[in-house]
């Protein structure tokens, strides 16, 4: 059983940046790897998602251009590069494999990291 362990968040003004890590722990995760997010009264939503190298991303078009997903295999993590945040940025942001290509996810969490973008 993989564990998943999200860190990076924090309380950023709009505009700026922030990194997100997550660190996979249990197997060496091979799967292609995404993030998601967890706005307050919504449900989640997916963000980006790469392939087993990295080569190969993709994004929800309101985070293109801004976002950067990005792998370090041998350390088993996945990052989500965020530059200009917008407060509607604000959520919890979670990790996941994916189970089908580019956005679904397997059912697996870790407790995420919250991210708040202030106006």
């Amino acid at each position: 059983q993989v564990q998943l362990v999200e860190s990076g968040g924090g309380l950023v003004r709009a505009g700026g940046s922030l990194r997100l890590s997550c660190a996979a722990s249990g197997r060496t995760i091979t799967d292609p790897l995404g993030w998601f997010r967890q706005a307050p009264g919504k449900e989640r939503e997916f963000v980006a998602s790469c392939n087993r190298s990295g080569y190969l991303s993709y994004y929800t078009n309101s985070v293109k251009g801004r976002f950067f997903i990005s792998r370090d295999n041998a350390k088993n993590t996945v990052y989500l590069q965020m530059n200009s945040l917008k407060p509607e940025d604000t959520a919890l942001y979670y990790c996941a494999a994916i189970k089908n290509w580019p956005d679904d996810p397997l059912d697996t969490w870790g407790q995420g990291t919250l991210v708040t973008v202030s106006s």
